[in-house]
């Protein structure tokens, strides 16, 4: 069977080499915008970037996760043995958290409300983060995917993302702009050491807190909650941006970044090249409760 993340396995190795750390053992976690990699040996993760344009990525949210540690923040620590800086692998950002201990439970919507809700009333961080901009790397992504996206559907996408881009920029808000984690999804939620966690802050910005409260319904609609999440969310937050004059804007960006970023897992994955072209068909037809398959 070919390895499909190679590339990235062999840049972990060389990072780890550059840090004295073991790469042994690696285990492969997750892969979208970064591999995430396990080694239980030295109880660490790993996280080697698609690209060398993470790197500005790769070092806010290494600051974000270390302010938030001052600050007692629930979230995942960088890792104490390395520093906190990303290693560059021809250009591409490599760092280091601590590994968690197993998953005591599920997570459920409410540790994700709680969790945002504490979030947007810290503090700003004493250092600048910029805007989300949700729709800046929609042409990378679809570059990624080679010949598997048609022309007619990039260019679909493109005139899309200029409009969403021109609507997005008019929007707003009801809550004020602050801290965001940028992708609040219930997947980048853990429940580890008698406490609920939230964890990846690589979209860490400041922008409209409604950015982080778009993506419950709209992941009841496309990925499936339990009966009743959208609205515990909802009450635990103590704000329905569903309300919000705003929301079909802010959620047909996000659906439209949801969609461009499957095409970057479509070469080699017949899959993910079935997924994208359902929901560009799902975009074009404006069906708005068609479901999608979490990648």
């Amino acid at each position: 069977m070919i390895d499909s993340v190679a590339g990235e396995r062999s840049v972990l190795v060389r990072a780890c080499a550059k840090v004295g750390v073991p790469s042994t053992g690696a285990t492969l976690l997750s892969f979208g915008e970064n591999a995430v990699f396990a080694l239980p040996g030295p109880g660490l993760v790993v996280r080697v970037a698609r690209g060398a344009h993470m790197a500005d990525r790769a070092r806010r949210e290494l600051a974000v996760a270390c302010w938030l540690a001052e600050q007692d923040f629930p979230s995942v620590r960088p890792a104490d043995r390395v520093d906190p800086q990303p290693v560059l692998i021809d250009g591409r950002p490599v760092t280091f958290w601590q590994l968690l201990p197993p998953a005591e439970r599920a997570p459920d919507i409410v540790d994700l409300a709680r969790l945002l809700k504490k979030l947007h009333a810290l503090p700003a961080p004493p250092f600048a983060l910029p805007a989300r901009e949700p729709l800046a790397l929609v042409a990378t992504w679809l570059d990624s995917a080679d010949a598997a996206v048609g022309l007619e559907d990039r260019r679909y996408l493109l005139a899309r993302r200029d409009a969403l881009e021109a609507a997005y920029r008019e929007l707003t808000p009801v809550l004020p702009k602050g801290l965001i984690h940028g992708d609040a999804l219930l997947r980048n939620v853990g429940v580890h050491g008698g406490r609920a966690l939230l964890l990846d802050w690589e979209t860490v910005a400041h922008d409209l807190r409604e950015i982080d409260l778009v993506l419950t319904p709209m992941a009841a609609a496309r990925y499936g909650l339990p009966s009743g999440a959208e609205k515990r969310f909802t009450k635990k937050y103590g704000f329905d941006v569903t309300e919000w004059s705003g929301y079909e804007v802010l959620r047909d960006t996000r659906e439209l970044a949801a969609t461009a970023w499957v095409a970057q897992h479509v070469p080699g994955n017949p899959a993910a090249e079935e997924e994208f072209h359902h929901r560009v068909q799902t975009l074009r037809t404006n069906d708005r409760t068609a479901p999608w398959h979490a990648f």
